[in-house]
């Protein structure tokens, strides 16, 4: 016992002690280790080597651990942990003095995955081998991993290419094998206290508890994992895979299967939303299902290659009893597939072989279908129920649901729906609700009397032959009936009859089906009655058209995809006649801005039954203020529904305003008065003209506006491509304004006439101007393309460098200073740079001749002739070059030095060499 407890004694001092013997080696060599392997900025606040930390294994600790991302997420975090420790071969530190790491463990660490829209990803950190400099020594630290462990860890994936987002948090995770040999087997043990899995935006999978068991076989060598035995459970539901995994350098490979037999619908309804799980509990569920889920193929972005996912779901003999129902809803079946190639929705096939269940005795409902394709689409179905509603809601449940009324449903369908061909399957049925009644938590009073009829009916399978109609559809809601009849017939020239009438509490009517609180209010009133064909507004058949009413909306709030905030219409009295819908009064907030209009649109009917249309129309618009930085597409704002690139584009590039976007179904024109409109810092007084959208595109002519003292004349274009790029055509007039004031408050002034710092006096501007527009809605000057004359009537320039200096060089004092009048100087601008044609002025005695080239980076590349007097016949040849704030000058010279254009990438709207001096003389040291 004595010997034991000495033997004991002394493995503890050593452990004690041997961790001060080498700490100078172990930091070293872990820093060494980290600049030679990584192309990324590691940083931690301090290292300690123990053998207590992670017991009985000897570790090097690196407290409070980050490392940034791989190039284009070099600013973004990749890893953030409170503590990375590598695990030391302790009989390599003894006898051979080397560091090998063997074992890594990872505590209460951030984990952020992210891969761009061009498939970028941020992981590839490491430098490949042949990368690596060599180390002469052939000696040195090592990682040779056996064992991998995660505790407690928030791992997320963000994949905005493949549009996929998982959000792990609680990570568990410990992973075991020889990770040093080519390939071998990793025996893997994993917890997640909470999964969410997003594709495109829609949650799959929120707060599920995740257990994994699997043993995968990996090969370094082809950075292959074959999923051999994957055993895991999300919530109660197992699920198995099996597959092949291949990381590749421009994407992946992937032949995956998951599935999940003769598991219990039970089981399988423990991974729906949280919000279920309380209904989950008050339900008697019974059933066997089986679920197998395929993803095959390659993935690369840049050849836009994407894997197949499949979808196979069976339920037999399915139950379900809400809080024991005296009629539960018993012979639930269910046999759907669903396939995507290569990830496209286009190619979706859907084949629900089997649909149905039963509730008592009489009520049932079965439904069969198969579709294949979406824009020209197969489709055969076969849908037919007779339901009680109130019976069904107490058997299932719906939470915070009440609803009444006989819905009846008989439909067949069967052929070809292509809007380009213009064929609809042929089909034969129709839905009847009567007694209808819906009542939710969110609002006390239900939506009663509500009765629905439609038919629909193609015996030919094309558009002329399909007609629709509803006869009819009414509901009352807070003591106010709505009325609908309509009836729509040959799609083809599409012949419609219809009236509407009836008044609404818009924000009352939209907390019966929302949670209260939201900001949605207002009061919509109609009495519409319509009638006639497409044809006859398109054809200018007017007469034939026989549409007339009103609508009144107060306090609408509503908001669009392509802009940040929402649009709060004030009052809205919108008159039809024929062909025309008249705006009588409409004012109108969106943020700081306000609009009144007042004219027509044409069309608006065919525009809302077509998929796609043009609304076109005449308005004078009146605002105090328009600001145009709300309307930027990345702006914060409480609209939630934009469109999906304009989300990514946001997450990507959290810093930039976006670009406007323009409506691309618009072809309006308008008579504008506007008191004020805020843009980048400059304020536009009172701009007045013809302002119009078409084609997505927003243009103005001969509109005027009054900045900086001065009336402006300007004919422009705008046309925005991506929520961070756009182009624009300008031509502006600008007579006699102080060009001190342009300078100092006009940011494109202060950029193309760098001089104009120096100087005092009155000109006048004729310019025309084409480029691109960046993330900040500010012009690229490496794309700016155009010229146009700048005219002197009465300027004097003071304390100007380049004046400054000749003046020196030549010992002419006359030409400091200098003051001009009724002098134009015409310049020509491409690729970042300025061209300035040759102009005579004079000063004092002296007629100065000058032209040349200046980028607005600052170069300087001029030539002036010194004309002497009396007349300037001789003159002294001079050379500027430089900058604008160290200007060079030579006397006596002809040779300046050129600058080469700057290169810019229209299609890519990036810069691919900024404008510079050939070649360019050494810089001296200072």
């Amino acid at each position: 016992m004595k010997w034991f407890g000495i033997t004991i004694a002394g493995i503890l001092l050593l452990m004690f002690l041997l961790p001060m013997l080498f700490p100078g080696t172990i930091a070293s060599e872990v820093k060494k280790v980290a600049n030679k392997s990584l192309d990324a900025k590691l940083n931690f606040t301090k290292s300690k080597l123990s053998f207590f930390t992670h017991f009985p294994s000897l570790t090097v600790s690196l407290d409070d651990l980050s490392l940034t991302g791989s190039a284009p997420f070099r600013n973004d975090t990749l890893l953030k942990a409170d503590q990375v420790a590598f695990g030391i071969n302790l009989k390599r530190l003894i006898f051979n003095n080397e560091v090998k790491i063997d074992k890594l463990y990872i505590s209460d660490a951030f984990v952020n995955v992210m891969v761009n829209t061009k498939g970028e990803a941020n992981y590839n950190v490491y430098i490949a081998p042949k990368d690596q400099p060599k180390d002469s020594t052939d000696e040195g630290t090592a990682i040779r991993l056996d064992r991998i462990d995660f505790e407690n860890c928030h791992i997320k994936y963000n994949d905005r290419s493949a549009k996929i987002l998982v959000d792990a948090h609680g990570f568990n995770y410990v992973g075991k094998g020889d990770l040093s040999e080519d390939v071998f087997d990793l025996q893997t043990d994993a917890e997640i206290d909470s999964l969410d899995f997003y594709y495109d935006k829609t949650p799959y999978l929120q707060k599920k508890k995740l257990h994994a068991d699997l043993i995968t076989r990996i090969n370094t060598n082809a950075l292959s994992f074959i999923l051999q035995k994957n055993e895991l459970r999300i919530n109660k539901l197992p699920l198995e895979f099996t597959g092949v995994f291949t990381i590749l350098k421009d994407g992946y490979k992937i032949n995956l299967d998951a599935a999940s037999q003769n598991t219990t619908v039970e089981d399988l309804v423990s991974v729906l939303p949280p919000q279920y799980q309380t209904w989950a509990e008050d339900t008697k569920i019974k059933g066997r299902s089986d679920l197998l889920f395929t993803f095959k193929g390659r993935y690369n972005a840049s050849k836009n290659q994407k894997p197949d996912l499949g979808f196979k779901f069976k339920v037999r003999d399915g139950g379900i009893e809400y809080k024991k129902s005296p009629v539960p809803l018993t012979d639930f079946n269910m046999d759907l597939s669903a396939m995507m190639p290569s990830l496209d929705v286009k190619k979706l096939t859907l084949d629900v072989k089997n649909f149905g269940f039963k509730l008592g005795e009489k009520d049932y409902f079965n439904a069969v279908l198969q579709t294949k394709g979406l824009s020209e689409m197969n489709v055969n179905a076969n849908i037919k129920g007779a339901l009680d509603l109130k019976t069904l809601n107490a058997a299932v449940g719906i939470p915070d649901f009440d609803m009444r009324g006989i819905l009846k449903t008989d439909i067949t369908a069967n052929g070809t729906y292509s809007d380009s061909l213009k064929l609809f399957p042929k089909t034969k049925g129709g839905i009847n609700l009567q007694g209808g009644w819906i009542k939710t938590k969110y609002y006390p009073n239900p939506i009663t009397n509500i009765t629905f009829v439609a038919s629909i009916l193609n015996n030919a399978g094309t558009f002329q032959d399909l007609s629709v109609a509803v006869t009819p559809a009414s509901f009352k809601f807070e003591g106010n009936p709505v009325y609908v009849n309509a009836a729509v017939s040959d799609f083809s020239d599409m012949a419609y009859k219809a009236r509407i009438k009836g008044e609404l509490n818009v924000g009352k009517i939209y907390q019966v089906f929302s949670r209260k609180g939201l900001d949605v209010t207002g009061y919509a009133k109609a009495d519409l009655s319509l009638n006639g064909r497409q044809s006859y507004a398109t054809t200018g058949q007017y007469s034939k058209l026989d549409n007339k009413g009103t609508i009144i909306l107060k306090n609408i709030k509503t908001t669009s995809e392509l802009f940040p905030k929402a649009f709060v219409i004030n009052e809205g009295l919108f008159r039809f006649q024929n062909e025309k819908m008249w705006f009588e009064k409409f004012t109108a907030n969106y943020g700081k801005s306000d609009f009144a209009l007042n004219g027509y649109l044409l069309n608006t009917i065919n525009y809302f039954l077509e998929s796609h249309g043009t609304l076109s129309g005449n308005f004078n618009l009146k605002s105090k203020l328009i600001n145009v930085d709300e309307f930027m597409s990345l702006k914060e704002g409480e609209n939630k529904d934009r469109k999906g690139d304009v989300e990514v584009a946001k997450e990507e590039n959290p810093k930039m305003s976006g670009v406007v976007a323009v409506p691309k179904n618009l072809n309006v024109s308008l008579v504008t008065n506007v008191d004020k409109v805020e843009y980048n810092g400059l304020v536009l007084n009172a701009l007045a003209g013809k302002t119009g959208i078409s084609k997505g595109q927003l243009y103005l002519e001969n509109t005027v506006f009054d900045i900086i003292g001065c009336k402006v004349g300007i004919d422009a274009r705008y046309d925005d491509e991506t929520p961070l790029a756009a182009n624009f055509d300008v031509h502006f007039r600008a007579n006699d304004f102080s060009v001190k004031r342009a300078y100092n408050e006009i940011p494109m002034f202060h950029d193309m006439v760098s001089a104009a710092e120096k100087t005092e006096g009155i000109i006048s501007l004729d310019y025309q101007l084409k480029g691109d527009i960046d993330g900040n809605m500010s012009p690229i000057y490496e794309s700016l393309e155009g010229g146009g004359t700048i005219n002197l009537r009465d300027v004097k320039v003071t304390g100007l460098k380049l004046f400054g200096s000749v003046s020196e060089k030549t010992g002419q004092d006359g030409l400091n200073n200098p003051q001009m009048k009724g002098i134009d100087i015409k310049t020509t601008i491409n690729n970042n740079l300025i061209h300035i044609e040759d102009f005579t002025f004079k000063v004092s005695a002296f007629r100065p001749t000058i032209k040349g080239t200046t980028s607005f980076d600052g170069l300087l590349d001029l030539k002036l002739r010194l004309g002497l007097p009396p007349l300037g016949l001789i003159g002294i040849p001079i050379v500027i070059t430089g900058t604008h704030e160290k200007p060079e000058i030579k006397v006596f010279s002809k040779t300046g030095k050129e600058i080469l254009d700057a290169e810019y990438n229209t299609k890519t709207n990036k810069v691919v060499k900024k404008d510079r001096r050939k070649n360019p003389e050494p810089e001296t040291k200072k």
